[in-house]
């Protein structure tokens, strides 16, 4: 095992301090279903102001890899997405595209394939997603296929198979992702990263249960030990 990922990876369990990420899942005030996704261009801020969104006469394919199509939101490079619930009538959840996107108090009910997926951010482009939550997740919530950095804070999961997972099949670049103040229960692992491509993963302040927390890959699906 190389020293930057050993370096890259902490874990503090708070002791005195109460876990920041809690499963607070809003009631949602309504039910929105549409037939396409709902695109938030750059730049622009969505507030879904508690409201359940989803896809009408929409039912999961499971881990079948699905597309723009599938989602509920999808979002431009920069877009900010707020206060809004996923519900389970989708394939995919919210697509950020370019990265730099915020995702910020977003629940997910039932994720599907994955709940946000991370594409085509450059090195150096921060996506952030902040509080919000997860739960019944087969394997992935957060899937990074881009070059860029991912930033998790105060979110909570919940059944899940990975928190956050850096491509094992996209293009060879190095991913970043930063966790702080997540809750994980009754899951796999917070974060999975591959040593090829000199992935980093930092976690600070996370309340988990898993056995190993941040996970190492050589290959898209060969485990090769702890960070």
């Amino acid at each position: 095992m190389s020293a930057r990922f050993l370096g890259a990876f902490f874990v503090g369990v708070p002791i005195a301090l109460a876990c920041v990420g809690q499963n607070n899942l809003p009631t949602p005030s309504e039910t929105i279903s549409n037939a396409a996704p709902i695109e938030v261009a750059s730049g622009e801020v969505f507030d879904g102001q508690g409201v359940r969104y989803d896809r009408s006469s929409y039912t999961c394919a499971g881990q079948n890899e699905g597309g723009e199509d599938d989602t509920v939101f999808i979002l431009r490079q920069g877009a900010t997405l707020r206060n809004v619930v996923i519900g389970a009538n989708q394939g995919e959840g919210v697509y950020c595209l370019g990265g730099g996107c915020t995702i910020e108090n977003v629940w997910f009910e039932e994720v599907c394939e994955d709940a946000i997926s991370i594409k085509e951010d450059a090195a150096g482009v921060v996506t952030r997603i902040i509080g919000g939550g997860a739960f019944s997740a087969s394997d992935k919530i957060i899937q990074h296929n881009g070059c860029g950095e991912v930033e998790i804070s105060n979110f909570y999961a919940e059944d899940y198979g990975k928190v956050y997972r850096s491509c094992g099949t996209c293009e060879m670049c190095r991913r970043v992702v930063r966790v702080e103040g997540v809750t994980a229960y009754d899951g796999g692992e917070i974060v999975g990263i591959n040593i090829e491509t000199g992935d980093t993963a930092t976690l600070t302040n996370i309340c988990t249960d898993a056995e190993t927390p941040c996970q190492l890959y050589d290959g898209p699906g060969d485990k090769a030990g702890a960070c």
